[in-house]
């Protein structure tokens, strides 16, 4: 499998990878171009040692199904899983905007703000 920061540039299915954009414990993230729709996605693609390991795979394979169980504006949309033999990847809705590491880096949160990017919002102030 390719070093994640070699995948940029390169092809994985018909997701054509653009640009990196995030990395954490389970994968690096990256911005990919989905050539069959016309879209920009975001390709969360494993690294080797999770990719060669039962129970990471099996932590991934749940964080599919899980996300694709949810339909919520807060979380990002699963569009199918994506595996070569380069690599194996989540494909998601790419969504704009802060990372939350940045957004909490910024200081705390007003009330108004917290509950303008929450759906409980009115359910909160109405007893619904």
């Amino acid at each position: 499998m390719a070093a994640p920061s070699k995948l940029v540039g390169e092809t994985l299915g018909h997701y054509k990878i653009l640009e990196q954009i995030g990395a954490g414990g389970m994968g690096v993230v990256y911005r990919a171009r989905d050539n069959k729709l016309g879209r920009e996605v975001a390709l969360k693609v494993l690294p080797e040692d999770v990719a060669h390991d039962r129970e990471r795979m099996g932590r991934f394979e749940r964080e599919a199904q899980v996300l694709a169980l949810l339909n919520h504006p807060n979380i990002a949309a699963i569009h199918g899983l994506e595996e070569s033999t380069s690599a194996r990847a989540l494909v998601m809705e790419l969504v704009e905007g802060q990372t939350l590491a940045e957004r909490i880096a910024a200081g705390p949160l007003a009330l108004e703000e917290a509950l303008a990017n929450t759906p409980t919002k009115r359910a909160l102030f109405t007893g619904i």
